[in-house]
């Protein structure tokens, strides 16, 4: 599974974001647009969102926080 999420040094969900992740043993990649001096604008070309965190699984934007928590309820975080 390839998953990138999109975070922001501030960001609580971030950071519940990747404690999920961790915690079910997956792996991730972390993109902070902070230091990467992206925008807002940016992030929306590359996820459809705005806000953060952004999550993409297999080249798929799910959302963020709530969506990998719903995904991971119904089992198919797994998956």
């Amino acid at each position: 599974m390839d998953i990138i999420i999109y975070t922001t040094n501030w960001c609580f969900y971030c950071d519940t974001a990747k404690r999920l992740l961790n915690e079910r043993k997956l792996e991730y990649k972390e993109i902070n647009i902070e230091e990467k001096g992206w925008g807002r604008g940016k992030l929306f070309e590359l996820t459809g969102g705005r806000t953060v965190p952004q999550i993409v699984i297999n080249g798929n934007p799910i959302g963020g926080y709530t969506d990998l928590l719903k995904l991971d309820s119904s089992g198919s975080l797994k998956d």
